[in-house]
C-alpha cells in the first residue's frame, strides 16, 4: 500500500479533513485497513499541522480519499522539507546542547561526538528515506533525558510525556525514567522531601498526558478506541524479518504455530520482565545519570529483544541511547551503530535505499575511525571490562581478553555485513527459500544484538562495584 511515506500522507489527509473524533475510528472516509493513524495524539497534531501546510501548498496532496497513493517530486521535497524541519526544532538541538553538557569532556571531543551522532546512518535513512518521523519522539526522550541530568525532574517527565505521547514505542525508555525518579524520589527520603517531589511529578505526568488527550477525554469509548489502535495485539509476536530472539527462532522452531497468541504474549512479557528487571532494580537503588543513561541502553535492547510486535525500526530506540554514551565505550558504540543500520537492510532494500545505505554508512565510519580514534592497545580497561575480568578470575585464574581477539571479532563483523549486503543486493534466492537473505541479516543481527546486551549489563553492573572498591580504599 505505497510504504510508510504513504501512511504519513494518508495521516495528514484524514486530519486535515475529518473532525478529530473521527480520526481514529473506521468509516467510509477512512478505512483503518488503509493505513489508519495508530500512533498517539501528538503524531496526529503533527499530522493536522503538515496536512494544513500541505494544502496551502497543493490542495491535490491531501485531498480526501482521491489523493491515495499520491507521489510527485514536489510531494517528496515537501515531506522530507517536513522532517528536516522537525529536526532543527527538536532533535538537533538537542544533540547540541547535550554535547556543550558534557563538561567533563573536551571542546574538541565534543564537536567530534557532535558529528558522529548527527550522522548516524539508521535515523537519516528511516526518517528521509523510508519516511517517518522518529527523530521528534527520540527528540523529545533526549530533551528530557537532558532535563534530568541537569536535575530538572518536572521539565524532563513532561519531555519524556511528549515522547511517549508522539509514539507509543516510547515505552521501550519508560521503565529507566520511572525507576531513575522513583529512586531519587526514595533517597531523598519517602516521608519528606521525597514523597514531596513523587506528588510533584505524578501531578506533572498527569498533566501532560491530559494536555495531550484532552479531545478525547469527552466519551470513553474515545479513549478505549485510541487504545485499541495503540496496542493491536492481534497483529502477533512479531512481522517480517526483525533482528529479535522470536524471529531468529522462528527459522528452526516455528513459535507462531506452536503457542496461540495468548500463550505468546505472556512469553515475550515474561522474557522481557527477565531481561530489564535487573537493571531497573540497581537503578531505583543507586540512581546516578552515568546508570540512567546505562539503563536506558540495556532496557531499550532487551524490549527489542523479547518483547511483542517489534519493528525492524524499533532499533532505533536502543541506538539513541548507546549513541549518548559513545564517550564511555566508543569502539563498541560505534560498532553497535552500524549493526542497528545494517539490521534494517531488508526494509531498506525494499524502499531501493540500497546506495544511500552503502554511502550514509561509509560516512559515518570514515567520521567515527577519524573522530573517535581506537585505543592503540585495545585491553581489558580500554573496554571498560577489568573489574569483570578481575571478578571472572577469582574463579578461573587463567582468564584473559585478549585485545586482539575484540579487533577481529569487530573487522569479522564488517566483513560478515559487507558479504551480506552485497549477496542480498545482487543474488537471488533459491525458489525454496524466498527469504533467505532477510533471514540470514536478521538471525545474524540478532548474535550481535545479544552479545552487546550481555556487554552493556557487564560494564553497567561491574562499574559500582568499581566504584565501592574505590570508596574503600
Amino acid at each position: 500500500m505505497f510504504g510508510d511515506y504513504e501512511a504519513q500522507r494518508h495521516w495528514q489527509e484524514i486530519t486535515f479533513s475529518l473532525p478529530v473524533k473521527q480520526w481514529y475510528f473506521n468509516s467510509t472516509d477512512n478505512n483503518l485497513q488503509y493505513w489508519g493513524l495508530d500512533y498517539p495524539p501528538l503524531t496526529a497534531y503533527h499530522s493536522f499541522l503538515c496536512g494544513h501546510i500541505a494544502h496551502l501548498l497543493n490542495p491535490d496532496w491531501v485531498a480526501l480519499n482521491t489523493s491515495q497513493g499520491y507521489e510527485s517530486l514536489q510531494h517528496k521535497l515537501f515531506m522530507r522539507a517536513t522532517v528536516l524541519v522537525a529536526d532543527l526544532i527538536i532533535y538537533i538541538p538537542a544533540v547540541i546542547v547535550y554535547c556543550l553538557c558534557m563538561r567533563e569532556v573536551p571542546s574538541k571531543k565534543r564537536i567530534s561526538f557532535l558529528c558522529c551522532i548527527l550522522l548516524y546512518p539508521g535515523l537519516i535513512l528511516i526518517d528521509y528515506g523510508h519516511f517517518q518521523y522518529n527523530s521528534v519522539s527520540l527528540g523529545f526522550a533526549l530533551w528530557g533525558i537532558i532535563a534530568l541530568s541537569l536535575e530538572w525532574d518536572l521539565l524532563g517527565s513532561f519531555a519524556f510525556c511528549c515522547a511517549l505521547n508522539y509514539k507509543q514505542m516510547e515505552l521501550y525508555h519508560s521503565l529507566p525514567f520511572f525507576c531513575y525518579l522513583l529512586g531519587k524520589c526514595l533517597k531523598r527520603g519517602i516521608t519528606g522531601r521525597g514523597l514531596f517531589l513523587l506528588f510533584k511529578i505524578g501531578v506533572g505526568v498527569i498533566a501532560s498526558f491530559a494536555l495531550c488527550w484532552i479531545p478525547f477525554l469527552t466519551e470513553t469509548e474515545q479513549i478505549l478506541q485510541v487504545l485499541r489502535r495503540l496496542f493491536p495485539v492481534g497483529r502477533g509476536l512479531f512481522e517480517d524479518k526483525v533482528a529479535n530472539v522470536w524471529c531468529s527462532l522462528s527459522t528452526i522452531f516455528k513459535l507462531k504455530k506452536v503457542l496461540s497468541s495468548e500463550s505468546q504474549l505472556q512469553l515475550s512479557f515474561l522474557c522481557t520482565l527477565l531481561s530489564v528487571l535487573p537493571s531497573c532494580i540497581k537503578l531505583t537503588v543507586h540512581p546516578s545519570v552515568r546508570g540512567f543513561k546505562f539503563a536506558l541502553v540495556t532496557c531499550a535492547l532487551s524490549f527489542f529483544l523479547y518483547s511483542f510486535q517489534v519493528h525492524e525500526k524499533s532499533i532505533l530506540l536502543a541506538a539513541l541511547p548507546v549513541s549518548l554514551i559513545v564517550n564511555d565505550a566508543p569502539w563498541i558504540s560505534t560498532w553497535f551503530l552500524l549493526v542497528s543500520t545494517f539490521s534494517m537492510l531488508p526494509l531498506l532494500l525494499k524502499d531501493g535505499l540500497l546506495m544511500a545505505y552503502i554511502i550514509t554508512t561509509l560516512l559515518f565510519l570514515l567520521a567515527s575511525k577519524s573522530l573517535l580514534p581506537a585505543p592503540e592497545n585495545m585491553s581489558e580497561e580500554s573496554l571498560n571490562l577489568k573489574p569483570f575480568c578481575i571478578s571472572v578470575r577469582r574463579y578461573l585464574p587463567w582468564f584473559r581478553l585478549p585485545g586482539y581477539l575484540i579487533k577481529l571479532s569487530f573487522y569479522t563483523s564488517l566483513m560478515g555485513m559487507a558479504s551480506l549486503t552485497l549477496a542480498s543486493a545482487i543474488l537471488v534466492p533459491p525458489p525454496r527459500f524466498p527469504d533467505l537473505f532477510p533471514v540470514l541479516v536478521s538471525s545474524y543481527s540478532c548474535v550481535h544484538f545479544l552479545m552487546f546486551l550481555f556487554y552493556f549489563n557487564v560494564i553497567y553492573f561491574w562499574d559500582s562495584s568499581n566504584e565501592s572498591s574505590k570508596k574503600k580504599l
